[in-house]
């Protein structure tokens, strides 16, 4: 059986798309309602914290008219060409089959039949894509670790604006949150999915109810529509403005979020869900914040979000908030899920345990060593920056490295998936980068104070993404260089006519055309084969599904040898009860509960000269023995299975 890190064959099936079908305006209201509790909860909480920090005492940045219009101005310009112009009006677009987020898009750029010759420009070119991939993946999971926590304890945050007796409380009460988030979920979304939309809907109706009172008693604040009081800031600033980039990012925290959840509702109902109700809920509450300081001002104003709220529903307004951070929270940590069922079927992760949640939706799967990973590292954020504006510091960085990776990576599918010329092309990655960078840049000060962690955790998901890769492809580079062509040993089976009992064997294999090498040692040691051998591998390939009626292809050897190919999307886990009953219709009846599997286990030594780094080596080591069994990977009943070990020096 294929590791998930095997190579794609040159077969490509139809792919299965995953967006929905639209078939009148209520569906497009339904999935425009769930885009709502899904697809923004991330960018929906930004104001708890954006224009606060905006304006924190660190940033050296007083609250007078030009500075308020300015940043406001920033903000609204960042929303509108990061947001609206990039992600809903292009990156969209560029969707695998209907699927979405980086990993998809590196699979979309690196699909074999769009470079079917490369040379050595090419194959570079095609490296450093996939770094790039790669990195926007590592540093998506870094997001996914911060916003749970920035989230709920942005939410908190309003109990210190009623009263300073909860203060104490603040971080407690954060840690128990996300523990019971977390415990929450391997019982699956489904049952508490439905309210997501609804609830988002009220909170982004919130959202401008409590700003449009604000900006309607000082109406000024809206000169900041205007962009040339967002260049004045940076003339009257100079380096203050130009660093408090920094905090403006928030604003536009969730927009990978955004992409990655494409499969699930489809490019038009989250446009619609965006231009209607997320777009303007979020403007109106940014400048109706920037109106209260605009009229506030020489006064503090420790919280503005908060602080717009009437005292009677500050409570209500924490709770809604609360629930609000826990629905983005859960968005991401969803995603995680989802993002490392990807990088482990492309092969750039070890296998994992994956648990489908739900019997209806094929995304809702939970994954208990990636719940655990971002369990341990939400409390620890929260235990260690103690509050949002700590954790701000950390957030910019990750956010803004990822989005200029998918600004390269949609450069590159404009020209090879959409045939634009170069010019246009480079125009438009070129103009996203001219805003992206100076986001970066302006963070890059934050290292000490919190952005090394991104940057920490980042490195070590590449180290392994990559490791695992290069791994796998030396351990099969060592296999091919001892393999047997499988039609010679069909040949000489032929010829031996060895003993043969009873029975059916299904051999996993990793790759095509050669003989397993668990199979050659079997026969060397026992003589002996089963009357019917069946060489099953499995194949994921560079698109998100592949429906079952194109899922096998069996190939008759003789000699009561068969070759089985199925094939699998990398949102699909291969099984293989699954893959037998859907031999059935090709003429070959197998029964999963009186079949013997056999499967080869591999003990991976470092003391070979692969050139592989030593480090490296062991770290490979590590996830190897530590990874999930293949016997529960793939579903194997666990008293048919028969396993032999071999020894691969690295």
């Amino acid at each position: 059986m294929s590791d998930p890190s095997s190579p794609s064959g040159e077969r490509f099936p139809e792919p299965v798309s995953h967006a929905p079908t639209i078939s009148g305006p209520r569906d497009l209201a339904r999935l425009a309602l769930g885009a709502l509790g899904v697809v923004y909860g991330d960018i929906g909480t930004s104001p708890l914290y954006a224009i606060k920090e905006c304006f924190a005492a660190g940033h050296g940045v007083e609250a007078t008219v030009a500075n308020v219009l300015g940043i406001l101005s920033l903000v609204f310009w960042s929303l509108t060409l990061v947001i609206t112009v990039k992600y809903v009006g292009y990156v969209l677009r560029a969707d695998n089959h209907g699927d979405g987020g980086i990993l998809a898009l590196l699979a979309l750029v690196s699909e074999q039949r769009q470079y079917p010759k490369k040379g050595e420009s090419g194959r570079r070119r095609q490296m450093t894509l996939v770094v790039l991939g790669l990195i926007g993946f590592a540093l998506l999971l870094g997001e996914g670790m911060i916003t749970p926590a920035i989230s709920v304890l942005g939410a908190l945050e309003g109990l210190d604006v009623a009263t300073p007796v909860f203060r104490p409380f603040i971080v407690p009460i954060a840690v128990v949150i996300l523990v019971a988030l977390f415990l929450l979920q391997k019982r699956g979304t489904a049952g508490i999915g439905a309210l997501f939309g609804p609830a988002m809907a009220v909170w982004f109706v919130s959202l401008a109810a409590l700003g449009l009172p604000s900006i309607l008693a000082e109406p000024r604040v809206l000169a900041a529509l205007d962009p040339r009081h967002a260049v004045a800031f940076f003339l009257a600033n100079g380096v203050h403005g130009f660093l408090i980039l920094g905090a403006v990012v928030l604003c536009v925290t969730g927009g990978e979020a955004l992409y990655a959840d494409l499969g699930h509702f489809g490019r038009k109902p989250i446009r619609v869900a965006w231009l209607s109700v997320v777009f303007p809920a979020l403007l109106v509450n940014y400048f109706g914040q920037g109106a209260l300081l605009l009229r506030r001002q020489g006064e503090a104003v420790a919280n503005p979000f908060f602080e717009l709220a009437p005292p009677a529903i500050l409570y209500p307004l924490v709770v809604l908030a609360t629930l609000a951070a826990i629905i983005a929270s859960q968005a991401l940590i969803s995603g995680a899920y989802s993002l490392a069922q990807q990088a482990m079927q492309l092969g750039y992760l070890p296998r994992l345990t994956i648990v489908h949640t739900s019997g209806e939706a094929s995304g809702q799967i939970y994954v208990p060593e990636i719940n655990r990973l971002l369990a341990v590292a939400c409390v620890l954020l929260v235990l260690a920056f103690q509050s949002s504006s700590n954790l701000a510091a950390a957030y910019g960085i990750s956010v803004m490295g990822t989005m200029m990776c998918t600004t390269v990576l949609l450069g590159r599918v404009m020209r090879r998936r959409w045939g634009w010329t170069a010019a246009p092309a480079v125009a438009i990655v070129v103009a996203f980068l001219a805003i992206e960078i100076p986001f970066f840049a302006a963070n890059l000060p934050k290292i000490a104070h919190g952005g090394w962690f991104p940057i920490a955790m980042g490195s070590v998901i590449f180290a392994v993404a990559t490791t695992w890769k290069l791994g796998r492809r030396l351990v099969q580079d060592k296999i091919l260089a001892g393999a047997l062509p499988l039609e010679t040993f069909v040949a000489d089976v032929e010829k031996r006519k060895p003993l043969r009992v009873p029975g059916t064997a299904v051999v996993l294999s990793s790759m095509l055309e050669i003989t397993p090498p668990v199979l050659l040692h079997h026969f060397k040691h026992n003589r002996v084969l089963h009357e019917r051998v069946v060489i099953l591998t499995a194949i994921t390939e560079g698109i998100p599904e592949v429906p079952p009626s194109q899922r096998v292809e069996l190939t008759d050897l003789g000699q009561g040898f068969f070759k089985v190919v199925a094939h699998y999307g990398f949102m699909q886990t291969p099984n293989v009860p699954e893959i037998l009953r859907a031999l059935t219709p090709h003429g070959l009846d197998i029964r999963p509960s009186a079949a013997s599997f056999v499967l080869g286990r591999e003990t991976i030594l470092a003391s070979g000269r692969s050139g592989m780094a030593r480090w490296r080596k062991h770290l490979f080591i590590y996830f190897s023995r530590n990874a999930r069994p293949a016997n529960a990977f793939f579903g194997l009943p666990p008293n048919r299975v028969v396993e032999l070990g071999a020894q691969i020096e690295l």
